[in-house]
């Protein structure tokens, strides 16, 4: 049975991947920043050590092998540039913890398992258009923070790949969670899907399909591929 360790599994994008990955056979160890759910460990990211934490919680769930890391998780909050100097500081660094910072500590823990098990491995980050493309002046820091997410899956791809340690991307684009429909109403609301070709958001179990696809089928010679769902609002 496939074993996959899943960051932010309690609700949007996490919680459809989650079932989705389920209803393949997979067992998945959940991460939330709390949850009483005996297959969800609480690990609060914005604290330097939960990564660890959880890394060797799921391990002991899953009998002593992970053989897919799945970087969901994800902070998406606003912080204006004429907010207090502190206040800007904390909010930036708060988001770039939780979304490459954790994201980079698993990656690296994920990496040195399989390297020492002689096992491959695949890891899929969940990241964000905002990484090609930037974002709105409130957020520097989540673009900043999805832009570092794909430099690190390419580097992870082009080096370990001779060790059948795969890397794979997704960037989404709006996705009708409560985060994005917050951002929506934030930006002028359906206004914005002016921007959108498809003249939509995506659903979360659209991207649950990539993320499921990524973590189980997708073929060796596609690890460091980035695969866009946004509707065309962004084309490479």
């Amino acid at each position: 049975m496939t074993c996959i360790l899943l960051t932010g599994s309690s609700r949007g994008i996490g919680a459809a991947a989650k079932a989705a990955l389920e209803a393949r056979g997979a067992r998945v160890v959940g991460q939330a920043t709390r949850s009483e759910s005996v297959d969800t460990v609480p690990a609060d990211f914005c604290e330097p050590g939960a990564p660890q934490e959880l890394w060797q919680a799921a391990l002991a769930r899953a009998g002593g092998a992970i053989d897919v890391l799945v970087n969901n998780a994800g902070l998406f909050d606003p912080n204006p540039i004429d907010r207090s100097d502190i206040g800007w500081l904390d909010a930036w660094e708060d988001t770039l913890r939780i979304n490459l910072t954790a994201a980079a500590q698993l990656s690296r823990f994920a990496v040195r398992h399989w390297q020492a098990r002689g096992m491959p491995g695949r890891v899929v980050h969940v990241a964000s258009r905002a990484g090609h493309r930037g974002d709105s002046p409130a957020h520097w820091h989540y673009a900043a923070s999805k832009g570092g997410m794909l430099a690190m899956h390419k580097t992870i791809a082009r080096q370990y790949a001779k060790d059948g340690i795969l890397s794979f991307a997704i960037t989404p684009g709006f996705t009708d969670t409560s985060m994005a429909g917050d951002y929506l109403e934030s930006r002028g609301g359906p206004g914005l899907l002016a921007d959108i070709p498809l003249g939509r958001v995506a659903e979360p179990e659209e991207i649950a399909r990539l993320v499921e696809f990524c973590a189980l089928d997708a073929p060796a010679s596609m690890t460091g591929a980035t695969l866009d769902a946004n509707g065309a609002s962004y084309v490479r």
